[in-house]
């Protein structure tokens, strides 16, 4: 016997999957069957004292097998009568029409019953085989309308089916995709102009706290830090991942609940996050880090207003570690991330952009997307 090939074996996953949703849809169409078979034998007995014997199991298949054929999906009617006990199956059906029930109403009934259980088997299948190509299309592109496009493409079903298939063939497709977006971010932004988009701006919370808290994060121009359901899309932050982040800064300091509630209600709390996010997929002990904020009491000082901004950069902090502390509010220039990122030792060092032009510029902007080989080698699936 020969060992499938990758295709055959997506073929086959494939397969199986939808195997799998019809065999669920038909468990409900056999437990509607089971629930109406039981209220006739119930109201038989209330009125008769008895229940009327089930007809011939042949007979009972001749009857009613063509309107089950009929008025059932085919693929539901075909695997519901595949099954072992289809005869018996089709002997409560009979016994219902005799009964007085008109099977052509039921039938359909059931039969949307079977197809909404399918479909919704069907969907989470689909789902979950794609939920890691979700990831690595968010961790690998920069954050932006591109990447955002792409998720949300009514072909992105087949994008990450071809993801797979890559990968099952041994392609790196991170390096893959990075690799593309230089070529298709033209593209991106050559039907943009066509089509007179207006550029992206950032909002102004975005812009007010985009300062040093963004260090080495790379963050699209058009974040909207005031837009909760959006921002942590953008920064590709699960909520999962982004409750844990937050239980890590209340396990740090405990008796400060409060407080830590008002930092990841704040503005503030989605950079905070991605920091964390990007040094979680560096491989770096977030969690650690994050624990030595309990040696840090500076944030507990000053006016009562400020002490979630405080908090927010005694975090990050806490994350960089001795020695690359955030400078104090008031003794710092503003912060460009482009620059930033370029000089982050997590980034390797300057790209030649920087280094050829000398001095960063004063406003914030979406740092250069790492080279194909770097973008490889930097993430890690979580």
């Amino acid at each position: 016997m020969t060992t499938p090939v990758p295709e055959e074996q997506a073929a086959e996953a494939f397969t199986e999957s939808a195997a799998e949703a019809v065999q669920t849809a038909v468990m409900a169409a056999r437990l509607v069957m089971a629930i109406a078979d039981a209220a006739r034998r119930h109201q038989q007995r209330k009125h008769t004292g008895r229940e009327e014997e089930l007809p011939d199991a042949d007979e009972a298949v001749e009857k009613v097998g063509k309107d089950v054929d009929r008025l059932l999906p085919s693929d539901i009617s075909t695997a519901l009568m595949g099954e072992a006990d289809w005869p018996q199956l089709a002997q409560q059906l009979l016994a219902l029409r005799e009964a007085g029930v008109d099977l052509e109403q039921v039938l359909p009934r059931i039969g949307e019953v079977a197809v909404n259980v399918r479909d919704q088997v069907a969907a989470k299948a689909s789902e979950a085989a794609t939920e890691q190509w979700v990831r690595v299309v968010r961790e690998t592109l920069p954050a932006g309308p591109l990447r955002e496009g792409v998720l949300n493409s009514p072909t992105w079903p087949e994008i990450a089916a071809t993801m797979a298939r890559l990968d099952e063939k041994g392609v790196d497709v991170r390096q893959v995709l990075a690799t593309a977006y230089d070529t298709v971010q033209g593209v991106d932004q050559a039907v943009a102009t066509t089509v007179g988009a207006p550029a992206p701006r950032m909002s102004e919370s975005a812009k007010r706290s985009y300062g040093d808290l963004s260090i080495g994060l790379d963050l699209p121009v058009d974040l909207d830090l005031s837009d909760r359901g959006r921002v942590f899309d953008q920064l590709a932050i699960s909520p999962q991942d982004n409750e844990k982040y937050g239980r890590w800064v209340r396990e740090a300091i405990p008796a400060y609940g409060r407080e830590v509630d008002l930092l990841v209600a704040s503005s503030q709390w989605p950079l905070v996050a991605a920091r964390m996010a990007q040094m979680e997929k560096d491989g770096e002990p977030v969690a650690e880090r994050v624990a030595n904020l309990a040696n840090d009491e500076s944030w507990r000082e000053g006016p009562s207003g400020q002490v979630t901004s405080r908090l927010a950069r005694s975090t990050v902090n806490a994350l960089l570690g001795p020695g690359n502390e955030l400078s104090e509010p008031g003794t710092r220039a503003r912060v460009n991330t482009t620059a930033a990122r370029s000089t982050s030792p997590s980034m390797g060092g300057p790209t030649k952009a920087t280094a050829s032009k000398g001095a960063a510029p004063t406003q914030p902007g979406v740092a250069p997307h790492r080279e194909a080989g770097t973008v490889a080698k930097g993430h890690k699936t979580r």
